[in-house]
């Protein structure tokens, strides 16, 4: 396998300018995520033919090329399962990679298997066995091992063949535009950063309006703190924290150490902050308070999400797409939950191609059994 470590901003400007015009480039990251919010970029992996190119951007002083090849809308970017990639060049470069063809994802379009890891389809569509040695490698020691390269370089190689597989199927089967469609509304939903950390907290539904201001505002809190820190969200405030200092509501210090399990290096750095917070959300007039969550599916309810995804399986059979592709648990629960008169926020991937084959019939067939 040829590869070639670009550690100089002189040699990342020769080796694009060779590819310059390319119609498409293969990406992957190494990157580090100890005891840190954000991961570490240590490596970037680039492939336009038969040569990886290995990054270093410890070595590199202006990475601006890079970004502008990945902001490049003439070039097709190939990523395999690109969240955390897509991570990493956010908080690095401040760009993401478009337009965005995931192998991950047009392999579940063609039904050729869902969630496939990388290896897994290099094997299955090339039938090669990666190697696996270096999974857990330190990659931010330097130098670099001739194993670390190896590695890195198979990581990205094995990418174009895959794509070039996945392109033709979804030509042959008119999918293309819904692997970049759902590449831009990753991308999308991703510059949002419209996550709703509630989701991340176990049992908050069962909060009254005034404890769930209070919940959202500490985890608005923990993750301002977090990134501001550079720290994982654990180690600020953890979800058992959170979750308990919305329910007790805490007045004081005193109140605060005896009704609340929180580390004592934790009381003493924000244990003022905190009841801050708290005190403040308790001021909130009614009428700004949020809505309930609500509450866990009824019986009658789980049988009906049941049928629901039973219907979306024959959908995907007739597509011959993996149902997973098509809509994942969450949506199929929101789409029952429409059904029943509950106010939704539809997902922005509900839109184009999907609204029309999968969302619209799921919807007829709702609204038929509920006649």
């Amino acid at each position: 396998m040829r590869w070639q470590l670009i550690a100089s901003d002189a040699a990342l400007h020769a080796a694009l300018q060779q590819v310059a015009g390319s119609a498409e480039v293969a990406v992957d990251t190494e990157f580090m995520r100890r005891n840190t919010f954000f991961p570490q970029v240590a490596l970037v992996q680039l492939c336009f033919g038969d040569e990886a190119l290995l990054v270093d951007p410890l070595a590199i002083a202006d990475p601006a090329p890079l970004a502008d090849l990945l902001a490049d809308p003439g070039i097709t970017k190939v990523l395999h399962s690109a969240s955390e990639d897509l991570e990493v060049f956010q908080h690095w470069l401040g760009v993401l990679p478009e337009p965005l063809f995931d192998t991950q994802r047009a392999a579940a379009l063609l039904d050729i298997g869902f969630g496939l890891g990388y290896g897994a389809l290099v094997k299955q569509l090339c039938d090669v066995e990666l190697a696996k040695g270096e999974t857990r490698s330190d990659w931010l020691q330097r130098p670099l091992s001739e194993s670390q390269c190896e590695y890195a370089a198979q990581d990205v190689a094995w990418l174009l063949p895959i794509w070039k597989h996945l392109h033709q199927q979804c030509l042959a089967q008119g999918k293309e535009a819904w692997v970049l469609a759902d590449g831009r509304d990753t991308l999308a939903t991703y510059r949002s950063g419209d996550a709703d950390l509630l989701k991340r907290i176990k049992n908050a539904w069962k909060l009254d309006r005034r404890q769930l201001a209070a919940l959202q505002a500490l985890c608005d809190w923990r993750e301002q703190t977090a990134r501001q820190r550079d720290k994982p969200r654990r180690w600020v405030l953890d979800d058992s924290a959170c979750l308990q200092l919305a329910q007790q509501q805490p007045g004081n210090m005193v109140e605060l150490k005896a009704r609340v399990e929180l580390p004592a290096a934790i009381l003493r750095r924000d244990g003022e902050a905190l009841l801050a917070i708290l005190a403040a959300q308790r001021g909130l007039p009614e009428a700004n308070l949020p809505s309930r969550l609500p509450a866990p599916l009824t019986a009658p309810q789980r049988q009906q999400l049941k049928q629901l995804k039973a219907r979306l399986r024959d959908i995907a059979a007739h597509l011959e797409a993996a149902p997973e592709a098509l809509l994942q648990g969450r949506d199929c629960e929101l789409l029952l939950r429409e059904s029943c008169g509950e106010a939704v926020q539809p997902p922005l991937h509900w839109q184009g191609w999907r609204r029309e084959l999968v969302l619209e019939p799921l919807r007829s067939g709702l609204a038929r059994a509920s006649s």
